[in-house]
């Protein structure tokens, strides 16, 4: 059907107003690039915005050599991969059963898991449990509680519910399991699903800065996430670390943002190999039909 003349003027209104949106959004990211990357003087002299001003990684080798960053990083890439793996694991389980028709009581447990959505049981007891367990100031801190995301679950069984029954029918009469029937039909099926949901629990993870807070005492065991912000909060770490250089010459500023671009970066080249499972597997995943 061809636009009329008030549906185009809408529309380039619309990618107007959108591409102004999305670049005011880009546009912290893009700075802090170019505080990292660019000279000291044009740091101080504030004439750094959007392009770096005298091309410099001081910062970056200041970052990788005078702090714990990749230390941090290390343990930002294990809780990241093992929770995921973990994660992603235990709602495949508990999604694929609730996904059956035959199942006894799936309606029931399945209100149970969304009311965990509206009420919990809150930051103290949720304390308590894990203290009691004796995982304070282990990664089991940060995994087991939430192992499951009910979003997630409800996404991943009603993907499982959409695939045609005549699959199902037709892996049975040739003998399939339980088992082989989520290995070898359901999970294949569901690539851009699992993608989706993978990439959920990885930012998640790799984000995670209030839990380490509570849960790890030990600073060599924290994350990128609380490095970074105990850097960027911390001025007399700052000064320590601007100090401590003697042919390296580097500012606050200029450390701040490259702590921030290594937070971000590994995110940023994840995202773009899983963008073209995303729209699909959300859609797909929420919308029964």
């Amino acid at each position: 059907m061809k636009r009329t003349r008030g549906e185009k003027i809408f529309h380039a209104i619309n990618a107007v107003f959108l591409s102004l949106l999305g670049l005011t959004c880009l546009f912290p990211l893009v700075n802090a690039a170019a505080l990292s990357l660019s000279d000291t003087q044009a740091i101080v002299s504030g004439r750094v915005s959007v392009f770096p001003v005298g091309w410099n990684l001081e910062a970056y080798q200041s970052l990788f050599e005078r702090t714990r960053i990749a230390s941090a990083f290390q343990n930002s890439v294990i809780i990241t991969v093992v929770g995921v793996i973990l994660c992603m694991v235990v709602t495949t389980l508990t999604a694929y059963p609730l996904s059956r028709r035959i199942f006894f009581g799936r309606r029931f447990l399945t209100l149970v898991m969304v009311f965990t959505m509206l009420f919990s049981g809150g930051l103290i007891p949720t304390y308590l449990i894990v203290k009691s367990l004796g995982l304070l100031d282990t990664y089991w801190a940060l995994w087991l509680p939430g192992l499951v995301s009910t979003y997630n679950l409800l996404v991943m069984r009603t993907f499982f519910e959409n695939i045609p029954e005549e699959v199902d029918e037709a892996a049975r009469i040739d003998g399939c399991s339980e088992t082989g029937l989520l290995l070898r039909i359901y999970l294949p099926l569901s690539k851009p699903m699992l993608a989706t949901l993978t990439l959920f629990y990885g930012v998640g993870l790799w984000n995670a800065f209030m839990s380490v807070l509570i849960y790890i005492n030990d600073t060599a065991k924290f994350n990128l996430t609380v490095l970074v912000q105990n850097m960027i909060r911390s001025q007399n770490l700052l000064q320590e670390i601007v100090a401590s250089g003697e042919q390296i010459q580097v500012v606050p500023e200029s450390l701040k943002a490259a702590g921030v671009i290594v937070m971000v970066l590994p995110m940023l080249l994840v995202y773009p190999f899983l963008q073209k499972f995303f729209v699909k597997g959300v859609m797909l995943g929420s919308v029964k039909g």
